[in-house]
C-alpha cells in the first residue's frame, strides 16, 4: 500500500476512489429506481395512476372523485379482491376529443410456490370521458372497480 519513501500507492487510492463512487452510484439506483414516473393528472394516463393507486391504497372516496356520475349508476358494493399484491403498467392510449381509452395490465402476485411468486394477468380499459374540460372515469376493469359512497366524505 506505501512505496518505499511511506506514501500511499497512487494507484491503490485511484482504484479504491473509483470502487466508492460505483457503491455511491449502485446505491442511489437502488433506492430512488423502485418510484414510477408520476404522469401529469391532467392527462388520461396520468388520471388513471392516480386512480389505480388510490384504489389499491384502500382509499375509494379519494378514488371516487375521479369517477363520473354515471359511473355511480347502478352502482353495488362487491368484493373485489385483495389489491395489497396488486401491479398496474399502461399498455397504450387511444385519446379522441371528448373519450378515451386507457388500456392497462393488471398483475396480481398470491405467495410464493416451488417455483417462485404466483401472478396471475389481465388486460383491462378504462373508458374516460371529458366532462368541462377535465378527464373522468366512466368505467374501469374489474380488478379495479369500486363503488363508493358518494355522500361520505362531504
Amino acid at each position: 500500500m506505501s512505496t518505499a519513501n511511506g506514501k500511499p500507492d497512487r494507484t491503490l487510492v485511484v482504484l479504491l476512489s473509483v470502487i466508492g463512487a460505483l457503491v455511491v452510484i449502485a446505491l442511489v439506483v437502488v433506492f430512488t429506481g423502485g418510484e414510477p414516473e408520476q404522469l401529469d393528472a391532467d392527462t388520461p394516463e396520468g388520471l388513471v395512476q392516480d386512480y389505480s393507486a388510490a384504489v389499491i391504497d384502500g382509499d375509494e372516496q379519494a378514488a371516487g372523485a375521479y369517477l363520473t356520475e354515471d359511473a355511480f349508476n347502478g352502482c353495488e358494493d362487491f368484493d373485489r379482491g385483495p389489491t395489497d399484491n396488486m401491479r398496474v403498467t399502461l399498455v397504450s392510449t387511444t385519446e379522441r376529443a371528448e373519450s378515451a381509452d386507457v388500456k392497462v395490465s393488471i398483475v396480481t402476485s398470491y405467495g410464493s410456490g416451488p417455483f417462485g411468486v404466483d401472478e396471475y394477468e389481465t388486460q383491462g380499459v378504462f373508458d374516460l370521458v371529458a366532462v368541462d374540460g377535465t378527464w373522468l372515469i366512466d368505467d374501469a376493469p374489474y380488478e379495479l372497480n369500486i363503488c363508493p359512497n358518494p355522500k361520505a366524505g362531504s
